[in-house]
């Protein structure tokens, strides 16, 4: 009978693999467009396992021995804590798209009309869903999605998996959070200053012309105005996505 052959594992690759498919899993779970609920959970799982042996012989170069018990622990919680943290940032910037749309519902009352989408994960009403899955859609058609996933990828040069992460969060986020207020009245800017006018001009034909009631037409004059220059936006929207893509990168690049 012939002896039956031994597999060899490396043990430093296994636990790289395991390292980075924490911080990738954190990532997903949070990060647009990999968050869209409609994703499947399997998918994500698959994704992430995939993605993590992708990155694993990368990822392995600085580890030459297995980690002890207590040591592995603490890199485990350190990538939890550096893939939610840069899933995050990449959420926080594409939320610009979901202000902007909460913004113009605003304006145009259409707060009344307000719901919750769990596909999304968006409280909104009719323009904020509608931006959000559009700005998702093209995340996907023009390839950024593709594009954060390399930021992400780049992120296990500057931080291995058994580095800590020691960077003030506080200070990372709160460009982030600056940044998300001025995108989102930089896309709704000129939508809400037409919806401001039309309620200015309104009030003043009230005002010379009382027994008018302008205002009675002031809602459906209102939707027409925002269904005619939201056209506007949706021709902006690829440029928009596309300038959201490169501040996540920058963002993440900033962790790292």
């Amino acid at each position: 009978m012939g002896t039956l052959g031994t597999i060899g594992l490396n043990g430093a690759f296994i636990e790289a693999a395991m390292l980075a498919a924490v911080r990738i899993t954190a990532f997903l779970v949070l990060a647009p467009p990999f968050s869209f609920s409609a994703i499947p959970l399997r998918i994500k799982a698959m994704l992430a396992v995939a993605l993590s042996i992708l990155v694993a012989p990368h990822a392995a170069q600085g580890m030459s021995a297995q980690l002890e018990t207590g040591a592995f622990v603490l890199a485990l919680i350190s990538q939890l804590v550096t893939g939610a943290l840069l899933g995050f940032l990449v959420l926080v910037v594409f939320s610009a798209i979901q202000s902007a749309g909460s913004l113009i519902d605003l304006f145009a009352g259409f707060q009344l009309s307000q719901a919750f989408d769990p596909m999304m994960n968006v409280n909104g009403a009719q323009m904020t869903r509608l931006m959000q899955m559009v700005a998702l859609g093209l995340l996907f058609v023009s390839g950024g999605a593709e594009l954060v996933l390399g930021g992400l990828f780049r992120t296990f040069e500057a931080l291995p998996v058994t580095g800590l992460f020691d960077r003030d969060v506080g200070r990372l986020l709160l460009p982030g959070v600056g940044q998300l207020f001025l995108s989102a009245v930089q896309i709704a800017g000129p939508i809400v200053v037409v919806l401001f006018l039309a309620d200015v001009g309104l009030g003043l034909l009230t005002r010379v012309a009382p027994a008018l009631n302008a205002f009675s037409l002031g809602f459906p004059l209102k939707i027409l105005i925002t269904l005619l220059a939201a056209g506007s936006i949706f021709l902006a929207l690829p440029r928009i996505v596309t300038a959201l893509v490169d501040d996540a990168l920058a963002l993440m690049g900033a962790v790292t």
